[in-house]
């Protein structure tokens, strides 16, 4: 059955992923986006998850057209790298409202549809960086690993309505980012991922979609890595 999906920051990368294998299964899929425009093929919502004024708004409009969300992809997320000692109040900020304090806003907001439906799916993007910790990256560490606790926190508290919650955690995947990083960055990268390559979006896209699907039903409050191994259970 064709289900109501919203990705948000689905509008490039591995929302953009995301949201195409969603498509691509049958279901009604809306993207939220901020600085980039929408992609063709889908429900496109301006939205800065940072407010919540605007989330209620998007969440919305998203009723009207294709009807209450289903299954909810936190995936809207920035970067803000520095050192520790040079980091400002500002650079944590920013990265934590949005990645951890954004995904927390379109969380609440998707639970009182899916309470009413008594079922749905929530899947949170975070990374391996949340789980391993890397330097320069304390602020998005902190915001990505953030989001475990508080997806097992959903899983517990609207496990009895059908609910469930869930974390992918992708490592370093082919992306725009990833493709302008120093090529000896990149090797380095490489020599610590035993399977010896880059993930591909669709393959982060594919985990997320299976977690949503009927076949992952009795699957909740667990934490899934898409990153060749460079985690190893951590």
């Amino acid at each position: 059955m064709s289900r109501s999906v919203l990705v948000t920051g689905g509008s490039r990368g591995i929302g953009l992923a995301i949201a195409t294998a969603f498509r691509e299964a049958g279901d009604q899929v809306a993207v939220t986006y901020n600085t980039s425009e929408p992609p063709p093929g889908f429900l496109g919502v301006r939205c800065d998850i940072t407010d919540q004024a605007q989330v209620d708004a998007a969440f919305e409009t998203i009723q009207d057209q294709q009807g209450p969300v289903e299954v909810l992809v936190a995936n809207a997320g920035i970067t803000r790298d520095t050192l520790l000692l040079r980091m400002s109040d500002e650079d944590w900020d920013a990265v934590v409202d949005t990645n951890l304090t954004g995904s927390f806003r379109v969380a609440r907001r998707a639970a009182k549809g899916m309470l009413r439906l008594r079922k749905g799916r929530i899947v949170f993007i975070s990374s391996v960086v949340g789980l391993l910790g890397s330097p320069g990256q304390v602020n998005y560490a902190a915001s990505k690993s953030g989001l475990i606790g508080m997806s097992r926190s959903i899983a517990r508290e609207l496990g009895s309505r059908g609910i469930t919650a869930n974390v992918v955690a992708p490592g370093f995947v082919e992306t725009d980012m990833t493709a302008v990083l120093p090529e000896e960055t990149q090797k380095q990268y490489l020599s610590q991922i035993p399977l010896g390559r880059f993930g591909l979006t669709e393959e982060v896209a594919h985990a997320v979609r299976w977690l949503a699907s009927e076949e992952a039903g009795y699957i909740t409050g667990a934490v899934i890595p898409v990153d060749g191994g460079i985690g190893m259970g951590n």
